[in-house]
């Protein structure tokens, strides 16, 4: 079993490095809690391949950086949806 935990560490930050992915959209593409992935790429990782732990953290700080933004635009999305909708009736 855990021969499959640290694999699958490996591949986590593999795919976020690769697709410049967020906690949420890893978690999603994998089946597992955004706790996991989490924990995954910042404990286990780590001591697995520290240089591969390392480029992904990179990559989820900067992501955590801009999340500020993407949530102001997704309600900004939401509320423009919204009025269209009450336009047309």
């Amino acid at each position: 079993m855990k021969g499959y935990i640290e694999e699958r560490a490996v591949e986590i930050a593999n795919y976020i490095i690769d697709n410049n992915a967020t906690v949420r959209q890893t978690a999603k593409q994998f089946g597992i809690s955004k706790s996991t992935v989490h924990k995954d790429v910042t404990e286990r990782l780590a001591q697995i391949n520290p240089s591969l732990a390392e480029k992904a953290r990179v990559v989820l700080d900067l992501n955590k950086s801009e999340r500020h933004i993407r949530g102001g635009l997704a309600t900004k999305e939401k509320y423009l949806h919204k009025t269209r909708y009450n336009q047309a009736y």
